[in-house]
């Protein structure tokens, strides 16, 4: 059965193969269960309902990517999408979001991976991602990168707001503090010695750690999962409608994230694992559609936007090459619904007598995630200042505003304008020049 599906002999695997190909997958990514709830609960989400909507939505596409397209490509809620959702657009307005209910964030969610799946047909998303150069790609990506590590200091305690200056460094002899500081080290170590799962490793130590200290209170490790009713079917689509012109650029920040995190995730995976063959990927079509099928899942569910996950990597460098290895992942991923206790202990962060919270048992998985990402900074051509100011820009504004959408508007307008003053206007896709003006629109007069 598995040989007429996944055609393993075609791809010179085996079942055993794949099999540990997919556990290692789950492995690399499964610090997103624990993430996920602890992000989106900051919007007023249920921790819990949150927690079963990221393993259902993310065991959905990746049955979905491993039977249509039959490859070992994994499906998670996107990091970087997540804090978008988290702080940008369900944020409060006086630390800089937008201040929408997290039932929009869902609905324009929908709405940005039901525009994937119709532009699908018409082939529009390729001239999109061509559309936009390379140099912006991988300023935002590094932008993101640095926005989650900024997070994630901040999350440990590592920094903190001061007056006088942005940040400053906080208490670091504190119990919390030094806990992130000894999950970072481990994670690091790990990594630096290609440990498979590095990350998750070290989020349980981290949590042994803090367990043993009494920084992490006990809670159990099995349970049944908890409801989804919290967060199911809770999208509304009736107040992103009545408000559309204030939603089109986060719809259009959604759709523009999951589009080139996909293309790139597909891209980069699949030209390690063989795939592209004459410059081309086999069944691309049915892969971007599992991964739009997932986003609009996972907004019914009652998570933010799923991707491919480029950890899925990891499982490619261990033999797999077909869908089977993501049946493993993903039915490691509905296990996980029975771990909610350790969910809830890992992701619950630990309170302060201020009131405020401090995440030292995720925070530090945070901050390796985000520096993962800077490495794109490498392929920005830094001698050609067109190309080089518009990237550092993005990079630099994401952080400092707390918001990926400035870091997106203020790339797209620098690049448009230098290019233009520079007299290679004409060699700029229009999507380009279009996307700038209506961002310099919406500076002029939506902020007044």
């Amino acid at each position: 059965m598995w040989e007429r599906i996944f055609k393993l002999a075609q791809a010179q695997t085996n079942i055993r193969t794949e099999v540990i190909a997919g556990v290692t997958t789950f492995m690399t990514l499964s610090y997103i269960i624990f993430v996920q709830p602890a992000v989106l609960s900051t919007t007023g989400m249920d921790f819990g309902a949150v927690m079963v909507a990221t393993c259902l939505a993310s065991a959905l596409a990746t049955f979905l990517m491993g039977i249509l397209a039959n490859y070992p490509i994994a499906l998670a809620p996107a990091m970087g999408h997540n804090f978008y959702f988290a702080f940008t657009v369900c944020g409060a307005a006086a630390a800089g979001g937008l201040g929408y209910s997290w039932q929009l964030g869902l609905g324009a969610i929908f709405l940005s991976g039901s525009i994937f799946i119709l532009l699908s047909f018409w082939g529009l998303r390729e001239k999109i991602v061509n559309a936009v150069p390379d140099g912006l790609k991988n300023g935002i990506a590094v932008g993101i990168g640095l926005l989650i590590a900024v997070i994630g200091m901040e999350w440990a305690g590592i920094v903190v707001a001061k007056p006088g200056t942005i940040i400053g460094l906080g208490e670091l002899g504190s119990p919390p503090v030094l806990l992130s500081l000894f999950g970072l080290a481990v994670i690091f170590t790990l990594i630096s010695l290609r440990v498979r799962g590095a990350i998750l490793i070290g989020i349980i130590a981290t949590a042994l750690v803090g367990l043993l200290f009494g920084l992490v209170k006990y809670q159990g490790l099995l349970s049944f999962p908890p409801s989804l009713s919290p967060v199911f079917l809770k999208l509304d689509l009736e107040g992103v409608f009545a408000n559309l012109s204030g939603f089109i650029t986060i719809i259009f920040v959604f759709f523009f994230l999951d589009l080139f995190d996909t293309i790139g995730t597909l891209i980069g995976v699949s030209g390690q694992a063989g795939f592209i063959k004459e410059g081309k990927l086999p069944r691309a079509r049915q892969a971007l559609l599992s991964d739009a099928v997932g986003t609009v899942s996972g907004a019914l569910l009652g998570t933010s936007t799923v991707t491919s996950y480029i950890e899925s990597a990891a499982g490619v460098a261990e033999g797999g090459r077909t869908g089977l290895s993501n049946m493993v992942t993903g039915a490691l991923m509905l296990m996980a619904l029975f771990f909610y206790p350790l969910a809830k202990m890992v992701g619950g962060g630990y309170g302060l007598a201020s009131g405020a919270k401090l995440y030292p048992v995720i925070a530090p998985a945070l901050i390796v995630v985000g520096s993962m990402m800077l490495k794109q900074v490498r392929k920005i051509e830094w001698d050609d200042p067109t190309e080089a100011l518009p990237a550092f820009l993005s990079l630099i504004v994401m952080p400092l505003t707390f918001s990926i959408t400035e870091g997106i508007a203020f790339g797209l307008i620098s690049y448009s304008f230098l290019k233009i003053l520079t007299g290679q206007g004409r060699k700029v896709n229009w999507i380009i020049h279009l996307f700038a003006f209506l961002f310099l629109l919406r500076y002029l007069f939506l902020r007044g």
